[in-house]
């Protein structure tokens, strides 16, 4: 036994015949060259460093674009400063407005009471130009109200967007405040008072403010001012 373990030759033979001995190729057949490795890692990295360098420079795009987005909004005119037609008019004095009321005839005249700042006025105001470019024969004022605060107050307008509906010598027919939502009460006044009527006289309900040119012309030569 002693012999036949210790035959060098029958060792070699189960060794061959081992499955573990074919192991070795196995791994070898299975696993790449290391050499062919670090070939295929470096035209890797050769391939990414190729690409990466390309110029790309987005900031300096987003920043054109931020400054054309600038100047399209400062050329634009604010929502209060559309025209809307020539029977569509702004009113910045006291002196304007009664002129205005002159003029006007025998027509009527419809008075917006507004303010840049105001949700309800901006929302209202499309629907106002579309009224005004529906009905020509009718004159639209607007009136600033941070512009106008003595007049505004001589009128008893107290909350905006608020209306005034004068017609020739009745002066001032009809005043409401008004939302888009109750739009419709502007339409039914325009039904109501549009019809034409005969001018016999200077406009009524506005003595309060005929009053007030007075003082604003005495203030202005006297230097001072109620503004």
């Amino acid at each position: 036994m002693a012999d036949v373990l210790g035959s060098p030759s029958l060792y070699a033979r189960r060794l061959s015949n081992s499955p573990s001995a074919c192991f070795p190729a196995s791994v070898n057949s299975v696993v790449p060259n290391l050499k062919s490795c670090k070939r295929i890692l470096s035209v890797a990295s050769c391939s990414i460093g190729d690409v990466w360098p390309l110029p790309f420079k987005p900031r300096k795009q987003f920043a054109s674009l931020k400054v054309h987005a600038a100047i399209t909004e400062t050329d634009q005119p604010k929502w209060w400063e559309k025209d809307a037609g020539p029977n569509m008019v702004d009113i910045h004095s006291t002196q304007e407005f009664l002129g205005a009321l002159s003029q006007a005839g025998d027509g009527l005249v419809i008075v917006e009471f507004y303010g840049t700042w105001c949700a309800s006025c901006r929302a209202l105001f499309p629907k106002l130009c579309k009224t005004a470019q529906e009905h020509p024969e009718i004159l639209f004022l607007k009136v600033n109200f941070d512009e106008n605060k003595p007049m505004c107050k001589s009128l008893n307008v107290k909350v905006l967007p608020y209306f005034h509906f004068y017609h020739g010598a009745d002066g001032q027919v009809e005043s409401f405040s008004c939302s888009l939502a109750k739009f419709q009460k502007i339409k039914d006044a325009i039904e109501k008072h549009g019809s034409a009527r005969c001018s016999a006289g200077p406009p009524k309900g506005v003595g309060d403010l005929n009053l007030e040119v007075g003082s604003l012309l005495k203030d202005n030569q006297t230097g001072s001012s109620s503004f």
